[in-house]
């Protein structure tokens, strides 16, 4: 009889599959070891049984597992293998160690603990050395960790404020500095874009913030520093000395422009600016050519803090604590980065300009009071003025106050076919008798022209040109002020005295024929004769004169006292935007009066009006 296999479940041929998926169902249970039990004696003995497989051996490390283990093979970990991964560990971290001190020297070697730009033609280098240059000027200097930062060193004991020149290579030097750092940063040299207004650069340490960390001398050098230039509005009547400001904004009146408009923009602007900032507002007419502010004006509101220490003072950045603004930085102040940060992308034409002349009309508001007497005349004009466009009761309809403002002299116009010339006087007469027609030409009783109202209406003409007020356009108009006359030569001759016997000898006079010339201003108070042309150049660092300053002043009160009317008095206004005066007196009359009523007009071509020139 066959040896039989006794199985407890039939299988089918899908149970017999196996794999990693289904294992097949048998039944395998360990038994009592029976260490007598050596298997059947042949294949074909009827013993034959898989109990022999399947019973427990007896308990043994060495034994192998019954179920081979799939995968890779657990490793062991032996003391040599061990020893050699150390020295590899080792040996990786001393080449890094090796690599990094050797990096490390060499960026020493390229960059010192202080180094500083120097000017050398176009191009500027810098330099390492170990002490502050005596000269302001952008420094690189490392702080403890080793990192690089830059500032401006100024000199305690340096002239405040520095000259024009200087605060324009300090901004320049600024440039490549900042540049120079940021790829020592980066440890490799890339392209720098052009940033926004208000960007802060992560390198750059204030003046303050490097002195408390002892990187500039500081309070040591303190002992000798000056508190140079003419500050206006601060405050020095306090018994008690208040503390420094926080944030400040310096204007600095000095330039080499010979003009009054540019600086008034200029100093609007950064009066408007400086309140949006949050800094507080001081102004320097140490070196104003010109003379004294308050010659002009009346002071400035004056802050509850004093100013800060000169040094301290910086042309750029944009984000110093305490900065200083004038002609010499106005690209910098008032270039590019302001105007794409400031105008209103969402408007067309003028009035994305808008946010631009806020600030202006800020400064205006707060800084264009003319002194005591200035003030008391100006206010007697206008109200003379407006007398002249009254109609006696019943009429309810008056008169108005039609500006004209005349540049000539050195200002040519933008439109082209006049650029090396000036705007016809027959356009601004035109223009102005057009708007007087447009006005009154259907306001009568009966809708036809009010003769009477155009009748009480006054044309009020202001020019830095003598000829232009008597010119056939214009001789019937008003002057806008008539307290300060720029005379031409024609009529100083006709006022000179004749006849007598003894003659005094009287240079040859020089009038203003033909208006502003920066020529002529510069030459005022000379001892010399000066050239009818007056084109020779001008040596604008020489300190004026006594009399210079008064000739001068003379001059620069007549400017405003006509701008100072126009700007009140005048209900409409014509003028050419080539003019800083006429920009000016945009703002003066107001945004909705001057541009969303059309009462500022421009006679120059199609231009806008725009504010700060740089």
């Amino acid at each position: 009889m066959p040896p039989r296999l006794e199985l407890k479940k039939p299988y089918t041929h899908e149970n017999m599959i196996l794999s990693s998926r289904k294992s097949p169902r048998l039944s395998l249970r360990p038994g009592k070891y029976d260490g007598s039990d050596r298997g059947p004696t042949s294949s074909t003995s009827s013993r034959f049984s898989f109990q022999h497989l399947i019973v427990s051996p007896p308990p043994s490390p060495g034994l192998p597992a019954l179920i081979p283990r799939h995968g890779k093979p657990t490793p062991t970990h032996t003391p040599r293998r061990c020893l050699r991964a150390a020295c590899w560990l080792v040996g990786v971290l001393a080449i890094l160690y090796l690599g990094l001190r050797f990096t490390r020297i060499q960026l020493d070697d390229v960059r010192r603990p202080v180094g500083w730009a120097t000017h050398s033609g176009e191009e500027y280098e810098m330099v390492g050395e170990s002490e502050l240059p005596d000269f302001p000027t952008p420094v690189v200097v490392t702080d403890k960790r080793g990192r690089a930062k830059w500032t401006v060193s100024i000199p305690p004991d340096h002239e405040f404020p520095l000259e024009p020149k200087q605060y324009a290579e300090i901004c320049q030097q600024n440039m490549e500095v900042a540049n120079h750092v940021t790829d020592l940063h980066a440890h490799v040299h890339k392209q720098h874009f052009h940033h926004d207004y208000y960007y802060i650069d992560p390198n750059f340490m204030d003046v303050a913030e490097a002195e408390f960390y002892g990187l500039l001398p500081g309070p040591k050098a303190k002992t000798t520093m000056k508190e140079g230039g003419s500050l206006v509005g601060e405050n020095t009547d306090g018994l008690i000395e208040s503390k420094i400001c926080e944030k400040t904004l310096t204007f600095v009146m000095e330039t080499s422009d010979a003009g009054l408009g540019k600086t008034l923009m200029m100093m609007w602007t950064a009066y408007g600016l400086a309140q949006k900032e949050g800094r507080m507002f001081f102004v320097d007419d140490s070196r104003w050519a010109y003379g004294k502010f308050t010659n002009y004006f009346r002071s400035p509101p004056v802050p509850s803090c004093r100013p800060p220490p000169r040094h301290e003072m910086l042309p750029c950045p944009h984000h110093a604590r305490h900065l200083v603004v004038s002609a010499a930085t106005a690209a910098y102040s008032f270039g590019g980065s302001f105007n794409e940060h400031f105008e209103d992308p969402r408007k067309m034409e003028v009035y994305r300009q808008k946010p631009i002349y806020a600030l202006a009309r800020a400064g205006f508001e707060a800084l264009f009071k003319l002194n005591e007497g200035d003030q008391k005349y100006v206010e007697d004009r206008i109200s003379a003025l407006v007398d002249k466009t009254l109609r006696p009761p019943p009429e309810t309809e008056n008169g108005i106050i039609i500006g004209v403002h005349v540049r000539h002299g050195d200002r040519h116009p933008l439109e082209f076919q006049y650029k090396d010339a000036y705007v016809p006087l027959d356009r601004y007469g035109d223009k102005a008798r057009g708007i007087l027609y447009d006005t009154f030409n259907s306001s009568g009783p009966d809708g036809d022209e009010n003769l009477m109202a155009e009748m009480h209406s006054v044309f009020v003409v202001a020019s830095d040109d003598p000829d232009v007020y008597d010119s056939e356009e214009f001789s019937h108009a008003l002057r806008a002020q008539e307290l300060i006359r720029l005379a031409s030569k024609k009529s100083i001759n006709s006022a000179k005295p004749t006849g007598g016997a003894i003659r005094k000898f009287v240079d040859e006079n020089v009038g203003w024929e033909g208006g502003f010339f920066a020529g002529m201003f510069w030459s005022l108070g000379k001892p010399t004769s000066v050239p009818a042309t007056a084109v020779e150049t001008p040596n604008t660092n020489l300190p004026p004169t006594n009399e210079a300053l008064r000739l001068r002043e003379l001059v620069g009160r007549a400017y405003l006292m006509d701008l100072a009317v126009l700007g009140k008095a005048s209900d409409r206004l014509v003028c050419t935007v080539s003019s800083m005066g006429c920009k000016l007196l945009a703002v003066m009359m107001g945004w909705e009066a001057a541009i969303e009523q059309g009462k500022w007009v421009n006679i120059d071509g199609d231009f806008e009006w725009r504010g700060v020139d740089w």
